[in-house]
């Protein structure tokens, strides 16, 4: 099930002629298959293997300058499809048509699959280290590969593809102690190879933290968000970044090029080639590029699909995504990296004499706004550069913009949390508040 096979395929043209011979101006095919193969543990033993396949095309056209698109999932009836399409480009209002031209590039597929015994193997080890030390803790766990093919073909002459293969795995511990409940959780999606014993150590590191139930900090107090956690920071600045949002004027950030908007210490940047979700092109077909959005605190770009970059008067970042398939593209990241330093996870811990670890949360960050108030799902307090204990009933409030202009120490311990690959890092200026034990 290769992108050469995707390649071969007859449907998306068929798709062009037909929408050409029916009086459409201009259309693309969008076209993705699927190969999921998960294994699932549960209560520490391993309870079900699958296999699932999925194809879906999506075709959209414009008829006189107005847009239609349709989406079909397995079998499709070519000229139904078309029809469809251009009745409902009948509803829409006429807009610029906005098509890659002349480009048929030869991308190399990314990653490789791995035999569905390795994955439970790998679940097996993972759940083992665990329960060696902790044999009362209760494991599940989801380890799964992941094969999509992608083409992009329009009547301007673009056809690219590619195949992209992704590993990744779940895993929780639950561990009951009388009245007291945890729930430790942690994951790995990575391109060739998934690595049980570091999950094991991640979740061990946490049960062995949680041992004491202390009593929380409050008032204005360091909070250190893990890599796991720190992701509610960066969806804010990724909102702030979105062409679209600057084209609104929702952005706080929208007439701040070339000025500080954050702390020296943060550099944010995309890399097409980084990680589990480099890719290619975007869903416009439009080549990724290397973006330094913030480069010590300093902003310098935006990024953008076709259309909002004609709007801003600039050119398209590739980063034209749909949400889904029956989705039209707009201004989205596929991977977001924050510079680390060298400090390792302990080392920021030593630096805090009182303050608070957020690991889990219950609820979302806060929005373009900034503005967030979340319940810690799992927590720990620090004293003295030590962690002394899990905290309960805490929560942390605050705004994300303030809070990253300060002086922000990083950590080095980078990892993929979804497409942000960030370290752990503490910050001044949030609020905390708790119940004591």
């Amino acid at each position: 099930m290769g992108s050469e096979n995707l390649s071969q395929d007859t449907l998306a043209e068929h798709l062009l002629e037909l929408a050409i011979k029916s009086g459409a101006e201009a259309a693309e095919v969008y076209q993705s298959r699927s190969l999921s193969r998960p294994v699932f543990f549960e209560a520490n033993r391993l309870k079900q293997l699958e296999t699932s396949q999925s194809e879906g095309t999506a075709l959209r056209l414009w008829r006189n300058g107005r847009p239609g698109l349709t989406v079909a999932y397995g079998t499709v009836e070519p000229q139904a499809m078309v029809e469809r399409s251009l009745a409902l480009s009948k509803l829409n209002q006429p807009e610029p048509i906005e098509l890659g031209r002349n480009f048929k590039p030869s991308y190399p597929d990314l990653g490789k699959s791995v035999p569905i015994e390795h994955l439970v193997n790998w679940g097996k080890e993972a759940i083992a280290l665990v329960r060696d030390e902790y044999p009362d803790v209760l494991c599940h766990s989801d380890w799964e590969c992941d094969v999509e093919n992608t083409r992009l073909i329009n009547t301007e002459g673009l056809d690219c593809y590619y195949t992209d293969t992704t590993l990744s795995c779940y895993m929780s511990a639950e561990w009951v102690r009388g009245d007291d409940f945890l729930s430790v959780s942690d994951g790995q999606t990575q391109r060739d190879e998934l690595d049980p014993e570091k999950l094991a150590e991640q979740i061990l590191q946490r049960l062995i933290w949680a041992r004491e139930n202390v009593s929380p900090p409050s008032g204005r107090v360091p909070v250190l968000f893990t890599s796991k956690a720190a992701d509610m920071l960066w969806g804010t600045v990724q909102a702030a970044l979105n062409g679209k949002r600057v084209l609104e004027k929702a952005s706080p950030w929208a007439d701040r090029l070339g000025k500080p908007v954050l702390a020296p210490s943060l550099t944010l940047y995309q890399e097409p080639q980084a990680g589990p979700y480099s890719c290619p092109f975007d869903d416009e077909g439009s080549p990724t590029n290397t973006i330094v959005f913030i480069q010590n605190g300093i902003l310098q770009h935006f990024y953008s699909d076709r259309t909002t970059a004609r709007q801003l008067g600039m050119s398209s970042t590739g980063n034209g995504f749909r949400p889904s398939l029956g989705s039209y593209p707009t201004p989205g990241l596929f991977n977001f990296l924050v510079q680390p330093s060298s400090l390792s996870l302990q080392d920021l811990i030593q630096q805090i004499d009182d303050g608070l670890i957020v690991d889990q949360m219950l609820g979302g960050g806060g929005g373009i706004s900034g503005d967030f108030s979340i319940n810690i799902e799992l927590g720990y307090r620090v004293q003295n550069g030590e962690v002394i204990g899990r905290v309960k009933d805490t929560m942390v409030a605050g705004n994300i913009y303030a809070a990253l202009k300060q002086l922000v120490t990083l950590g080095g311990d980078a990892d993929w949390n979804g497409s942000c690959y960030t370290p752990s890092l503490i910050v001044d200026g949030l609020s905390t508040t708790g119940r004591n034990n």
